[in-house]
């Protein structure tokens, strides 16, 4: 599916929307309001539906998971091995994967990432500027970047999100009620072939952690510090935080040799 996706951007003018659609002859593109869906793919009238109330990097997304899965249907070779291999919901569940991967490989080529990891190595910077240059999500360019990083190197995206705090407000009527915080929590982590662990959605940043600093100056940081795991272990790695738009994006490179699961 990487190698279907990458021929097809290879012959692509560009990466904007109207040139990633040049390659797909007959096939039209329509933004519509479609409720809780992203996008789909009609492959009997020709058309790729793209969900318009959505943000514009999940559009584009959307739009090269689509593109995939008219690649994959156009290939009878690897649809037939698909069939061979599964059916029902596991098949479902195998096609959607691969086209995921093939919206990474078409939006987030190897030369893309392999450039930007020469030039800042495996860290929170390269995966900002992945997300920025190819204009996805920063969760869709931590997995692309995850997964072709060879140094033992864990990356997260931490960000704000809401939660019950443990001090309660007094209501009108002097009883205690829930008041509601803000903490800095991982959204979206992933770690490189070769590591088996990654830190867990939700998992609370310790105000006194530079990935926390570095949010509340706005200022990148890189400085020895720890994996801040859940369950309390603090693994030694070499931090790189880089804030952007609200949020931090963070690489934590392991010693080589610790690689054992946690």
């Amino acid at each position: 599916m990487r190698q279907l996706a990458t021929t097809y951007v290879q012959a692509l003018p560009g990466l904007d929307t109207h040139s990633l659609m040049a390659g797909l002859d007959g096939v039209t593109l329509r933004f519509l309001p479609m409720g809780d869906r992203d996008g789909a793919y009609d492959p009997e009238h020709h058309v790729i539906l793209i969900n318009s109330g959505v943000r514009p990097s999940r559009q584009r997304f959307t739009l090269a998971h689509e593109i995939s899965h008219a690649l994959l249907l156009g290939n009878d070779d690897l649809l037939s091995d698909l069939h061979d291999a599964y059916e029902g919901d596991r098949l479902e569940d195998v096609i959607e994967t691969l086209c995921n991967v093939g919206a990474a490989a078409i939006l987030m080529p190897d030369t893309l990432i392999a450039d930007l990891i020469s030039r800042f190595g495996p860290t929170g910077r390269t995966l900002a500027e992945l997300s920025r240059r190819a204009d996805v999500s920063a969760t869709s360019a931590l997995y692309a970047l995850a997964e072709r990083t060879e140094a033992p190197v864990i990356y997260a995206v931490c960000a704000l999100s809401r939660a019950d705090a443990e001090e309660r407000e007094p209501d009108e009527d002097g009883a205690s009620a829930p008041s509601r915080a803000k903490v800095l929590t991982v959204r979206a982590s992933s770690a490189a072939p070769g590591v088996k662990y990654s830190l867990r959605p939700g998992t609370p940043i310790p105000d006194s952690h530079p990935i926390a600093v570095a949010l509340d100056t706005n200022f990148p940081l890189s400085q020895e510090s720890y994996v801040p795991f859940r369950s309390g272990r603090k693994m030694p790695a070499y931090l790189d935080a880089f804030p952007e738009r609200q949020a931090v994006m963070v690489s934590f490179a392991l010693p080589a040799a610790k690689k054992e699961e946690d």
